[in-house]
């Protein structure tokens, strides 16, 4: 299980870059489930459980419209299909040439290049790796608290952190090592952060990634969560705080700088 799991991860960078430079062509996502030109019965032939050719591991199940994976972390994409190409249908859509297309043999293209080829499978037990009803969902974060005692001009303050995974959730489009869309679910964070002058509020709000929208950019608010929220520092200004907005598993993140004046008013400056 542990190769099927390393098989089916990639980082997020290099799936955007395998986007742009390889095989597979990434489109307009309205534009492709409005294309009539997929109604031509392929999709029929390729209903069924496919296996890898090289490892003769599960691969995908095929089953009406959509596409499922053995990994539990990957939710089902949407799936379209013609003689000649095929389309997976997710956070974007992805088209792959496809070279061979038989009764018990698939071949296409990926994204990176490579020639993906699939046997049909013939053993009835292979349904166990698709037997769950859904996906798993990741929860990125523990429930955090933290509480800071601060002194601005002479006053004491506390500043508190409660960090509380969510029901929101978040998808992820990413790559397997062939370059096959794949896509992961996760849940938001959302953080509420409040400053006390003794047991007067100065400041109490919650944050979640949407909070963001007008400093971070949209499409990577897309698949990103509110991963963390630390204290910084305090000074004659206020008090600083830290927001980390991250693309779940990948090493892609923004820190937002949030400022609460001592008269309870905010500001926020993107840091990175």
């Amino acid at each position: 299980m542990m190769r099927l799991r390393i098989k089916y991860v990639c980082l997020f960078v290099f799936a955007a870059t395998a986007l742009v430079s390889c095989g597979g062509q990434k489109t307009d996502r309205k534009l492709s489930v409005a294309d009539t030109a997929f109604s031509d019965g392929t999709l029929q032939k390729l209903q069924g459980i496919w296996i890898d050719e090289e490892t003769s591991m599960s691969f995908c199940m095929i089953k009406g419209d959509s596409i499922f994976y053995p990994d539990s972390l990957n939710v089902p994409l949407r799936i379209m299909a013609r003689i000649d190409k095929l389309a997976l249908i997710g956070s974007d859509t992805v088209l792959y040439p496809i070279d061979v297309l038989t009764e018990n043999r698939f071949c296409f293209h990926s994204t990176t290049g490579d020639n993906v080829c699939l046997r049909r499978s013939e053993d009835p037990n292979d349904t166990v790796f698709f037997s769950r009803k859904e996906s798993t969902p990741i929860i990125y974060n523990e429930v955090v608290k933290k509480d800071t005692v601060v002194f601005c001009k002479g006053d004491r303050y506390r500043c508190y952190i409660y960090v509380n995974p969510s029901k929101y959730k978040v998808y992820k489009q990413s790559y397997t090592n062939e370059g096959v869309a794949v896509e992961n679910v996760y849940y938001d964070n959302v953080i509420h952060i409040c400053v006390y002058k003794g047991k007067t509020c100065l400041y109490a709000h919650n944050y979640s990634r949407k909070s963001f929208v007008e400093i971070i950019p949209e499409e990577f608010l897309q698949q990103a969560v509110l991963a963390d929220m630390k204290y910084g520092y305090t000074d004659d200004d206020g008090f600083c705080f830290y927001a980390s907005v991250c693309v779940p598993d990948g090493a892609i993140c923004y820190v937002v700088e949030i400022r609460i004046s001592p008269h309870g008013e905010v500001r926020m400056n993107l840091l990175q």
